[in-house]
């Protein structure tokens, strides 16, 4: 197991954490939940229902908010 703790700390780049609520192999509240109360400039982004291959598979939800968190 790694602890990323002081890593996630010292990221001071805004940086989006996200996260499907479905997710059964990475839990959101031991990952996505923990990461954004670390990080300096976190923004979290929950997706309701998506598990996780949101990434591949859902990237018609999660790429309009890419591309708004990349332009903001």
């Amino acid at each position: 197991e790694t602890d990323q703790t002081e890593d996630l700390k010292a990221m001071t780049v805004p940086t989006l954490v996200l996260h499907g609520d479905d997710d059964q192999v990475v839990p959101i509240a031991n990952s996505a939940l923990r990461a954004v109360e670390l990080l300096p400039n976190g923004t979290l982004k929950v997706y309701p229902g998506l598990s996780h291959g949101m990434l591949t598979v859902n990237a018609d939800i999660l790429n309009p908010d890419l591309l708004a968190f990349i332009n903001a």
